[in-house]
């Protein structure tokens, strides 16, 4: 006998389907789409996006536990007014990448795993239909400042998103030459120094290479390499910054406990960056949007790595009291700054174990995982600000975009 395909209606299936058709028969089944893009919005100047890449809710606790215990007090993330949680697959598959999750946040629309902001619909490496602006470029659009900052690459998934449209997220040079010679981003702050400067020989799939280093200072930025070079830049009121410290993506913040090397010492940290960041772009009384993203709690989940984890999610929630603190400093800034914290998707399927006894702060938990890949289940989103009132409920990642359009001024 042979083995049976998933999609035969077996008999366990069968009684799910036939159990769901009696529910919706019987009035269990009412969802109604939230109408966000009725009545009149409440506006915002700002918008602000931090993005812990690949953090479950899990990863959440444990970061709390190792912090404050099992009794203590909230992470900052988790003080926001409104929690509610998204679905996140994609155009092509149950589970997304970065690619495809971050594109729908910034198009508001599906996206196949590896596009950034790109539909390529004849898979011939063209964008096809021409996708509209993202919502960063929506806000530049309105003369608003932008920023980018990460621990990854700055032309990794997630960032590229909102400022790139190409067909695979490997095209990382023809990412860096679309960021600061196309859509000109203000601030860029991470690592990724590798794919500014290139040869013919190791152009990348879009076959762009080039020396975007000297394309950024023909445009205007000041480009620093270190966080001295970085604090001298806001501190003489740079407009446009580009910040590349790291060849790659940036030391893990675990590291930076006991540094084994001097040259770690050079690199700000997330939170460092976030307030560089903010400092620059306050100056633009139109407003501004800025992308933070945690990168690298994705990758430590990749590497089912508890401590990493909580190091890169605990750098990220200092990250989110920065915002917390510089929106605290004027009663303006909080009527008029959105603030959305969502991770594109879920890592590693990570669990706590029981241990028996009660977890104290200082304690790594001990986790349980069920990949080393990305999983399908929905994730939290907090937020707090103007139209923060339609992410408080069960959303699609599309919807993300759709409020920040609805509420941008």
């Amino acid at each position: 006998m042979g083995i049976q395909r998933r999609t035969e209606k077996t008999p366990v299936r069968s009684a799910l389907l036939f159990l769901s058709l009696l529910l919706t028969l019987a009035g269990f089944t009412t969802e109604k789409k939230h109408q966000i893009d009725s009545g009149p919005p409440a506006t915002a100047k700002t918008i602000i996006f931090m993005v812990p890449d690949g953090m479950g809710l899990a990863d959440v606790t444990a970061a709390r536990i190792f912090k404050n215990g099992l009794e203590g007090a909230n992470l900052s993330l988790e003080t926001l007014s409104n929690i509610g949680y998204q679905r996140t697959y994609s155009a092509d598959s149950s589970v997304t990448d970065s690619a495809a999750a971050a594109s729908a946040w910034a198009n508001g629309d599906k996206f196949r795993n590896g596009e950034i902001s790109c539909h390529d619909n004849d898979k011939d490496g063209k964008c096809e239909p021409t996708p509209g602006p993202t919502i960063l470029e929506t806000a530049k659009a309105k003369g608003k400042s932008t920023g980018l900052v990460v621990t990854s690459s700055v032309t990794h998934a997630t960032p590229a998103a909102f400022g790139a449209h190409v067909p695979s997220r490997d095209c990382e040079r023809e990412i860096a030459r679309q960021l600061v010679q196309v859509t000109g981003v203000d601030v860029i702050l991470g690592g990724g120094l590798n794919h500014f400067i290139s040869n013919a020989i190791n152009a990348d799939p879009c076959d762009t290479f080039g020396n975007f280093i000297a394309a950024a200072e023909h445009n205007g930025y000041e480009v620093v390499y270190t966080k001295k070079e970085l604090n001298n830049a806001v501190a003489k009121s740079s407009k446009k910054i580009l910040g590349l410290f790291t060849p790659k993506g940036k030391t893990p913040e675990l590291f930076r406990i006991n540094p084994k090397e001097k040259y770690r010492q050079k690199e700000p940290t997330l939170p460092q960056m976030t307030a560089a960041a903010l400092k620059t772009l306050e100056k633009d009384t139109d407003g501004f949007f800025l992308l933070v993203e945690g990168s690298q709690i994705d990758w430590a989940n990749h590497h089912n790595d508890v401590a990493y984890q909580v190091a890169e999610t605990l750098a990220f929630d200092a990250a989110v009291q920065v915002v917390l603190n510089w929106i605290a400093e004027r009663p303006s800034r909080s009527q008029h700054t959105l603030v959305i914290i969502a991770p594109d998707h879920e890592t590693g399927g990570f669990a706590i174990d029981d241990t028996g006894g009660k977890y104290q702060p200082g304690d790594l938990v001990h986790g349980a995982w069920t990949t080393r890949k990305h999983t399908a289940g929905d994730v939290p989103i907090w937020s707090q600000g103007p139209g923060s009132e339609y992410l408080g409920r069960a959303v699609d990642n599309t919807d993300v975009y759709r409020v920040m359009r609805h509420v941008l001024k």
